[in-house]
This record gives structure tokens, sequence and C-alpha cells, in this order.
């Protein structure tokens, strides 16, 4: 549960490599949108050619969206935390109560007992996983709104910088970076400034 980001971290790098991918790879990019083909990529001016990147870490530290997506995660394993106990404290009450009952019952209650406290258990499994899985549904629905919102503002701001591509800057992912291609700072700041607004 607590290697969401992470996981959204590897998502969006295997979404670049398959666009990386399908930019090199591709023959035609006619569009038929604008119904005009591209320049062939072996006229093509290198100098068009720009990637800037964000710093996911820094944005992670710093998009308000992202905290609050935090806490309302915290929040939601806390509730499924604190459910589960409250069943495992009742399965152990139950237990014990039978274990003190032992001496007195027959064979008969003896096996509904037994019944009883395998009911119980299935029981706690089935609403364990039934909570693991809206727990997952519930994250896996903040990390695509969180991905969401930064696409579109991407999109936004890249329709006045003419970057070819912008991506996510992992430490170990990337063995260099021109610092004067990170947009960290301008990502944040437009960000959190839409967040603000529409909160």
């Amino acid at each position: 549960m607590k290697n969401g980001m992470l996981v959204l971290n590897i998502f969006l790098l295997v979404a670049v490599g398959i666009l990386f991918y399908l930019h090199f790879s591709s023959k035609d990019n006619y569009s038929p949108k604008s119904g005009v083909a591209p320049k062939s990529n072996t006229s093509s001016d290198p100098a068009d050619f720009k990637i800037a990147y964000f710093e996911m870490d820094s944005l992670e530290a710093s998009f308000a969206m992202v905290k609050d997506v935090k806490s309302e995660l915290g929040k939601r394993e806390e509730a499924v935390n604190g459910e589960l106990s409250g069943l495992e404290k009742k399965y152990q009450n139950k237990i014990a109560q039978y274990q003190q009952q032992g001496a007195t019952m027959n064979q008969v209650q003896s096996e509904a007992a037994q019944k009883d406290v395998m009911q119980m258990e299935q029981s706690i499994r089935n609403r364990k996983q039934a909570l693991d899985q809206e727990y997952q549904d519930f994250y896996m629905r903040k990390m695509k709104d969180v991905k969401s919102k930064i696409e579109a503002f991407l999109q936004e701001y890249n329709s006045t910088k003419g970057y070819t591509y912008i991506v996510a800057y992992e430490p170990g992912l990337f063995y260099y970076r021109d610092t004067a291609y990170n947009i960290t700072r301008d990502v944040i700041q437009g960000l959190n400034s839409t967040y603000t607004k529409k909160k």
C-alpha cells in the first residue's frame, strides 16, 4: 500500500518508453486530424527535438494534490486496519469464551463452537479480502486522478513551449540530464495554482 507512488512512477516510465518506441518506429506519421503529413525523420532538424523533465520526488513532496491524496490514503488505511483489528479482537474473545466453557460443553455444543469459530475465520478472511480490494480500487482511482491532472497541465503548459517530450525524472533511471531543461518549478507552481483554484 505504501509503494503506490513507485507503481505510479513505473507506470509513467513505461508510458514514456512506449511513446519513444511509437515515435521512432512509425514510418508513416500521417495525421488524419490535420490532413498534413509531418516532415520525414531524415530531414528534420535535430534542434527541433527538445525534451524537458521534471523531478518526480520534488513534485510528490510539493504538489498539494499529492499531499491530499496521501492523507486520504492514510485515513483509508487506518480505517481498514481499525476494522480488521476489531474483527480480530471479536474472534479472539469468542475463542477465549469457548475455551472457558470447554469443560462444560457436550459434544454437540463443542461441534457447534468449532463450526462457529470456522465461520468467523472465513468471515474475517472474506472481509479482509473485500477491504483490500476496496483500498486498491480507491488507490488506483486516486493515482489515476493525479496522473490525469499532471498530464492535462503538461499538455497546456507545452502548448507554448514546444517540447517534443516531457518526462518524469527518477533517480537511477536516467544517467544524465541537462538542468537547463528542468521544468520542475514551473510544473509544481502551475499544478498547485490550478489545484488550489479548483478546490
